[in-house]
């Protein structure tokens, strides 16, 4: 199995083989920027596409929510000491553009910033790039909900 990052697996509980983040690239207030190499011999490739191996735009999205919930673990950091362990759970998404394609062996990079806290939600602007070219484009929210 492979090891996730020692700091993204203690800022969120998502694990490999799910774990669509491989590094945090930056970090400042509002804005995250992660990377995901996508490895070449994913199972899903053998059935998405045989022969012309395409990684699903699901799996984009999902990089991109663990990296939000990568950015909301980093700015609640200092703030937790005390608090109930809760994670962070899409609520909804809008707005989903898919640019171009992503490969096996690409790296993507996602730029996750947070647009508005209402009350328990939070909204977020996310692009992914891969090539150095747009991929996604998707705005969503999550709630934190109570780890039971």
């Amino acid at each position: 199995m492979i090891s996730a990052d020692p700091e993204i697996s203690a800022l969120i509980p998502h694990r490999p083989p799910f774990l669509w983040v491989d590094r945090i690239v930056a970090y400042h207030d509002d804005t995250i920027v992660t990377e995901k190499t996508i490895p070449a011999d994913l199972d899903i490739f053998s059935g998405h596409y045989p022969g012309h191996p395409i990684l699903p735009g699901v799996l984009l999205c999902e990089a991109v929510f663990q990296s939000g919930a990568l950015l909301l673990a980093k700015m609640q950091e200092n703030k937790t000491a005390g608090v109930d362990v809760r994670v962070p759970v899409v609520a909804r998404i809008g707005g989903a553009r898919f640019k171009r394609s992503v490969y096996p062996g690409d790296i993507i990079v996602m730029t996750v910033k947070l647009t508005e806290m209402l009350s328990s939600a939070w909204f977020f602007a996310a692009r992914l790039h891969v090539r150095e070219k747009l991929a996604l484009q998707i705005d969503f929210s999550c709630s934190l909900q109570k780890v039971s």
